[in-house]
């Protein structure tokens, strides 16, 4: 049995190949033989890995009555006969113990009707065992020393139940395939944790709206995947939104009592595409108003929290993803970014978050805030969740023509970059300018990211400090946001129809539904009366040149892989005082190129610290990989002790 790529071959708890799964030869089965030169290939393999010894049917059995015991469960399983454990016999007596369903294999070397090829494509399915190769089981194989230590392991993760909190979408897919689970029940497992920590007790405030159909649709994915299969690795997954991605099935408010009634016909873009991925849309979260700031405050949603220190902020723009997948809401969730809206949140709440490169993903469907600027993007718990959302998300749409910049940059799949590996012989600019401090507050971020630093070499990077070229100037240009906002507002409400229910940013103001605390803002916008200015056009092109030139010179001077620099300068701030962020998050807007944070830390109060790798445009898979190595050779990662 053929597994998907998908699944299995990302997770290296789970693949079993002939590189992992060597053994030493002891007589092919006739099917093997007449698989003659691949099987010669695999038995070479083997026979250099003869050191390791054989595995006697009394120490398989030994090891299989510790893992169910280690899991908490019990041997069923009848002793094995004979002296050696060959790899068939070990399916078979999987497949009678776990109660494994048959399932269809097609090795070249285990035929139709061999009495062990049901069991050989259970535990293939199951993930229990794997071929040498696609097409070699080598069902006569004798198990060594250390294949039984992999198989004790699996084993172990089998048998013991599926635990929510922390879970990467992977083990959700692995759960549902062992028959752990269901979508339907990893949704209402996730509602109950919305109940229990968003709605009471520490009451985050991070979910806006919970989608009334989600069980419903998990029960239709479920019985999807039971009669033609998962469509593959979102089949079935819960995922949260920030809410100013058009839902046809949800209100899209972008945070303002304005907009509470206000359901689009039609999804957006991404949102479109992560349903035809089998994602379901639990539900949308709270961010800044009209993501206007970093804080995550609106007048329907109020205040969100910090998981990690409720008394502090959760970021922003997209501050309610940030806290809820942080919390665990959702396996992982979308924000969207103007000047730093997905990475800021991601480093105030430990997570991943990827700012792509403008063209990659479409903006179709999200309320603007300046489309010179923004874009939508991951935010998720692991560098692999987040590159599995990058893939279902990313891509040209005929209604946002920057995406045309994006054919012919797609990879086949971003989960392709995840390289344990990644960082070795990588060479990262570290910008210096972006580590200095001026607090005490600062130096606690900066003494987590030139740990950080350090760390990066421990995996085998090669750190330069880099000055960027004219940072001082092009920090002095401001967002677009001020400028665009209202004429792209506008626009979207317009689109909207006859079932908006305002129609212009001046009627918003009229009707003083919207947080007080963004009136000036609000009119400072409402005034501006054309971009037909040399000010704008400025801005426009200028700055954007600038940018680019610098970050493309330096990167060619040195020959980097990627610039590193903290997300920001300082950590979450207490409710109630001035939110810093620093200027670092300006430079990928600015550029339009794309940048990736992810967990560096905690700071001494327990706040955490993310890094930011930043690299060309188009990109992202070698930060992806660059992210992924430096994550798994850290697991800054931890869990909110708030919404354990």
């Amino acid at each position: 049995m053929k597994l998907h790529r998908w699944n299995w071959k990302k997770s290296g708890a789970l693949l079993l190949t002939g590189v992992l799964m060597t053994g030493v030869w002891t007589g092919a089965s006739p099917q093997a033989e007449a698989a003659s030169s691949s099987a010669s290939a695999a038995a070479s393999s083997a026979r250099d890995a003869a050191a390791q010894g054989f595995v006697t049917a009394d120490q398989f059995y030994l090891s299989m009555k510790e893992a169910a015991a280690e899991a908490g469960s019990a041997l069923t399983m009848d002793a094995p006969q004979g002296a050696k454990m060959l790899r068939s016999n070990a399916a078979v007596l999987f497949r009678q113990w776990l109660n494994l369903k048959d399932a269809a294999e097609t090795f070249d070397d285990v035929a139709d009707d061999a009495p062990y090829a049901p069991a050989v494509g259970a535990v293939v399915k199951a993930g229990l065992m794997e071929g040498y190769s696609d097409t070699l089981f080598m069902p006569g194989q004798t198990l060594l020393a250390g294949d039984l230590a992999v198989l004790h392991d699996r084993v172990v993760s089998y048998l013991k139940p599926f635990v929510l909190e922390e879970a990467t979408i992977t083990d959700m897919q692995l759960a549902m395939d062992q028959g752990k689970l269901t979508s339907k029940q990893l949704v209402q497992m996730y509602l109950d944790r919305i109940a229990k920590y968003d709605d009471q007790g520490v009451s985050l405030q991070a979910v806006l709206t919970l989608n009334p159909d989600a069980l419903s649709i998990a029960g239709a994915l479920d019985q999807e995947r039971a009669t033609q299969g998962p469509r593959g690795p979102l089949h079935g997954i819960p995922i949260l939104v920030k809410d100013n991605f058009d839902t046809a099935d949800m209100p899209t408010t972008a945070g303002c009592l304005c907009l509470k009634d206000s359901i689009p016909d039609k999804d957006a873009y991404q949102i479109a595409k992560l349903k035809e991925a089998g994602a379901i849309i639990l539900g949308k979260t709270n961010l800044h108003e009209f993501a206007f700031g970093i804080t995550t405050s609106s007048s329907l949603g109020g205040q969100t929290k910090n998981p990690y220190a409720p008394g502090h902020y959760p970021g922003g723009s997209s501050g309610g993803t940030g806290a809820a997948i942080a919390a665990n809401f959702a396996a992982a969730g979308l924000g969207t970014d103007t000047g730093g809206s997905i990475r800021i949140p991601s480093s105030f709440n430990s997570l991943v978050g990827i700012r792509p490169t403008i063209g990659l993903s479409s903006r179709d469907g999200i309320i603007p805030l300046a489309l010179t600027q923004d874009v939508g993007g991951p935010m998720a718990r692991t560098v692999e969740d987040a590159a599995i959302l990058l893939d279902a998300t990313a891509g040209y749409d005929p209604d946002d023509i920057a995406t045309a910049y994006s054919l012919g940059h797609l990879p086949a799949s971003y989960t392709d970059f995840l390289d344990a590996d990644g960082l070795k012989g990588a060479r990262i600019g570290v910008a210096v300018e972006l580590l200095q401090s001026g607090n005490d507050q600062e130096k606690s971020v900066s003494d987590v990211v030139y740990h950080a630093v350090d760390e990066l070499k421990a995996l085998g990077a090669v750190a330069i400090p880099v000055t960027i070229p004219n940072l001082a100037e092009i920090n002095k240009y401001p967002s677009l946001s001020g400028y665009e906002f209202k004429f792209q507002l506008n626009e979207y409400l317009q689109e909207l129809g006859n079932d908006a229910p305002y129609h212009s940013l001046a009627e918003i103001i009229a009707s003083e539904e919207y947080d007080k605390a963004q009136e000036q803002s609000m009119k400072a916008r409402e005034a501006r009366e054309t971009l037909e200015t040399a000010e704008y056009k400025d801005i426009l092109l200028n700055r954007t040149k600038l940018t680019r030139d610098a970050l493309l010179k330096v990167m060619a001077d040195y020959d980097l892989d990627a610039i590193v620099y903290p997300t920001t300068t300082q950590p979450a701030a207490v409710i109630g005082e001035n939110q810093v962020s620093g200027a670092n998050n300006r430079l990928s807007p600015f550029s339009g190129f794309p940048a990736i944070t992810v967990p560096a830390g905690f700071t001494t109060d327990g706040l955490p610290v993310g890094i930011e790798f930043l690299g060309k445009a188009f990109d992202e898979g070698t930060l992806i990989k660059l992210a992924y190595s430096y994550e798994q050779g850290t697991h800054h990662r931890q869990a909110p002790k708030s919404t354990p």
